[in-house]
């Protein structure tokens, strides 16, 4: 890897390199992967104009969930006896992390809790995100460390925006098992038959897709996208809005609300470290 260099709004921008793909990510704009390109393809969708601006969340590339994904029932969760108030998605996208390790195919970030995260969220942690390329695939491993003296409540998830042209929507795929569903549009529950990516929103929350991974079809033209992830991610979220081009399939491991509801919360253990991958291959 050579040096950082100045990418979308002049934001400090590492790119990894392997073969023909090539991977651009900011760690100080909450470590988001903004392009991942194979053989001149782009395989995520962005919105260059919310990069820039840095009060608003990116719309495109690769946000990172935690502690939180999705909303809590208003923005609240109780710990300590106390409430907590955290926005949508969490803190960790929205927060610069620290280049602790680049190489050629390798970046390794790291964020650690600070006044202004146990304000939101009252647990001293150590996460680290190392972004890895090998010939196609991306592999995304969330590493966190818990430093405090309770069990952490881990709630990750990613969000993904990959390039699907609206033309493309009414070919396009997500293979799934899935047979139930949290309809977030309609908010209820609903029997899953299917996804009709051409509708206005499709916002559904998979409830008992079993695979630890999927397939995204994007259409003619376009390379399908394979992705995989490790058993903890136990919801799988698909989002898209009619006239953008993308389609989001997301990895969570709980459904939206776990750290107030506790339905699907992972913990770590004090001074335990847990690790979770995510890859993504085109």
């Amino acid at each position: 890897m050579s040096g950082p260099f100045p990418g979308i709004a002049g934001l400090e921008t590492y790119a990894l390199e392997d073969g023909g793909c090539r991977v651009e990510i900011i760690p100080t704009r909450g470590a988001l992967v903004t392009r991942m390109v194979v053989d001149g393809e782009d395989v995520l969708y962005l919105d260059e104009s919310t990069v820039a601006d840095l009060t608003k969340s990116v719309r495109g590339g690769i946000p990172v969930l935690f502690p939180n994904a999705g909303p809590l029932p208003g923005d609240t969760y109780p710990a300590d006896r106390k409430a907590y108030s955290l926005p949508q998605h969490g803190f960790a996208r929205k927060l610069p992390w620290t280049v602790r390790q680049a190489e050629d195919s390798l970046l390794v970030l790291g964020l650690t809790s600070s006044e202004e995260t146990l304000r939101q969220y009252p647990w001293a942690f150590d996460a680290q995100l190392a972004f890895s390329l090998a010939g196609r695939r991306l592999t995304v491993d969330f590493d966190v460390e818990n430093r405090d003296t309770r069990p952490l409540p881990l709630h990750l998830g990613y969000h993904p925006y990959f390039r699907v042209p609206q033309g493309n929507k009414a070919q396009a795929r997500v293979e799934t098992d899935a047979t139930h569903a949290w309809d977030n549009r309609a908010k209820h529950e609903v029997p899953f038959t299917g996804l009709d990516l051409t509708a206005q929103e499709v916002d559904m929350h998979l409830r008992d897709h079993s695979a630890p991974g999927t397939v995204l079809e994007r259409g003619p033209g376009l390379s399908p996208v394979k992705l995989s992830w490790s058993g903890e991610f136990r919801m799988l979220v698909v989002w898209t809005l009619t006239g953008k081009d993308f389609v989001c399939v997301e990895p969570w491991t709980a459904a939206a609300g776990a750290l107030a509801t506790g339905e699907g919360l992972l913990h770590v253990d004090p001074g335990e470290r847990v690790s979770l991958a995510f890859d993504i291959e085109a």
